[in-house]
């Protein structure tokens, strides 16, 4: 049969998936999923090696058809920070994404240089989740560690090196870091040397490579047996690899429900936000991708599944059979503190409760909280110029829900997406891996293996006439955070 399948691995927070595509046609073919060790922040950190383990344990389960693997390519969490020591062991644990506790170093760095200077030469300012602060605190709690590493490293950029055997990224998770300009695609070492100075960054970092070009081919490790050969793609953020395998198109707006929430589009030229509020991401593609992210999504339901103790249908049950609004009970989300808006020590609360109090009300409350956070954020986007005339799509784990879907249709008054293809981040790094194959750019790859959309919530009229009042309620409540 030969080669004639590719491999995307989605590297999240919670677990490696590795996705199997036709390479002829981008039919999936099978899939494999290991998980990763939990984490809750304020401090969020993994063994880089965790990864790596995972990502064995997966294709382990795929062993009939990795011979039949051509290409193969990551999407990663963004942002984690990966510190290797000459022995290309870590140097300790990466301090992931969600992590807060860079938060007074964020704060340090933009007393160093304004926040406009940061967004125009990054597309984003400084916060507790971008890969400069957590270098910051790494250099202020651990002094001397950022100096003794040979290679400075993102989690994509990892996987990508154990595979290849070559340190290299792309400009799309590049973009996440805090001192790379996605507008030049260069690294900026002026800015890397105020979170830590005197290091040859030219020497630590990693080369900058096309996001459909190959890394490499995979070494003789013994662990990888059979996919030894084959072809590795540059590897990018997993929100850009979810972009790919969803084939967004400009005047798309994405909203992803995983730990975190994100809302994004696609757009042309670069946004430069100097509020902090967007960040000014470059896509895999070659355009860019602005996006505002919160902390808290799908945790925040979960949460309060457990404490209702109920299950995921009984849930979503409950929020739809209460009105619109929760009956006057908001929820504010920051549980684990806030990234939009920069609030790392913020805690979330429930308002309006009354001693008539159900459950459905609280489940309503937690959906409504969790979108209309995101939709806030939309709000900031279109502001900046992104353009919405297309698709709403919801994507991540908890789109799944019922509840969530017709919550968003109900607050925007528009008919809610899906696609076919559920894990879109594994399923776009398998279009990136293609693309790094067949030196086709990864955009036309991506356009030939869209897949199929459906509608799976329209806007409840009624529901809609109050989404104003909904937002409004929701905006007083923030305001007292």
């Amino acid at each position: 049969m030969g080669r004639d399948l590719v491999a995307g691995i989605d590297s999240s927070t919670q677990s490696c998936t590795v996705m199997l595509r036709r390479l002829d046609d981008g039919a999936v073919v099978a899939e494999a999923r290991a998980s990763h060790p939990a984490t809750t922040p304020p401090r969020s950190e993994q063994s880089p090696l965790a990864w790596w383990t995972a990502l064995l344990d997966a294709l382990n389960d795929l062993k009939p058809y990795l011979s039949r693997i051509a290409a193969i390519s990551v999407g990663g969490q963004g942002h984690g920070l990966v510190l290797l020591g000459d022995d290309d062991t870590p140097l300790r644990d990466a301090k992931l994404w969600n992590d807060t506790e860079a938060a007074p170093d964020a704060v340090q760095l933009l007393s160093k240089t304004n926040a406009q200077t940061w967004a125009d030469r990054t597309g984003s300012v400084p916060a507790a989740a971008l890969t400069i602060a957590k270098l910051a605190w790494t250099e202020r709690v651990h002094p001397g560690l950022v100096g003794r590493a040979r290679r400075v490293m993102l989690p994509s950029d990892y996987l990508i090196y154990r595979l290849s055997g070559n340190a290299v990224t792309e400009r799309g998770v590049a973009s996440g870091t805090g001192y790379f300009n996605p507008f030049t695609n260069a690294w900026d070492y002026e800015l890397a040397d105020l979170a830590v100075s005197g290091i040859d960054w030219s020497r630590v970092l990693p080369s900058i490579i096309g996001s459909s070009d190959a890394a490499g081919t995979v070494g003789g490790n013994a662990d990888l047996g059979d996919l030894v050969g084959a072809v590795v793609g540059a590897g990018s953020g997993d929100n850009m690899t979810a972009a790919l395998g969803m084939g967004i198109r400009e005047g798309d707006v994405v909203i992803s429900l995983g730990t975190s929430g994100t809302i994004y589009g696609i757009t042309q030229s670069g946004v430069r936000d100097g509020s902090g509020s967007i960040n000014g991401y470059a896509d895999a593609a070659g355009a860019f991708v602005p996006m505002v992210t919160t902390l808290n999504s799908a945790k925040v339901t979960d949460a309060f599944r457990r404490v209702l103790g109920v299950g995921v249908d009984e849930f979503d049950q409950l929020a739809l059979a209460c009105p619109a609004g929760a009956k006057g009970i908001v929820l504010v989300p920051y549980l684990d503190g806030e990234r939009t808006p920069n609030l790392p020590d913020a805690t979330g609360f429930l308002t309006g409760l009354r001693s008539d109090v159900t459950s459905g009300q609280i489940a309503r409350a937690a959906i409504e909280g969790v979108i209309c956070g995101l939709l806030e954020g939309g709000d900031l986007l279109r502001a900046q110029g992104l353009r919405t005339h297309g698709r709403l799509i919801v994507t991540g784990g908890a789109s799944r829900s019922r509840a969530y879907r017709q919550v968003l249709a109900d607050l925007t008054g528009q008919p809610v997406w899906t696609c076919t293809l559920l894990e879109s981040a594994a399923g776009g790094a398998a279009v990136q891996a293609a693309a790094a194959l067949t030196r086709t750019p990864a955009a036309s790859i991506a356009e030939a293996w869209a897949p199929s959309f459906e509608i799976v919530a329209e806007p409840d009229p009624e529901a809609w006439a109050r989404a104003g009042d909904i937002r409004n309620t929701y905006r007083k409540a923030c305001a007292r955070a």
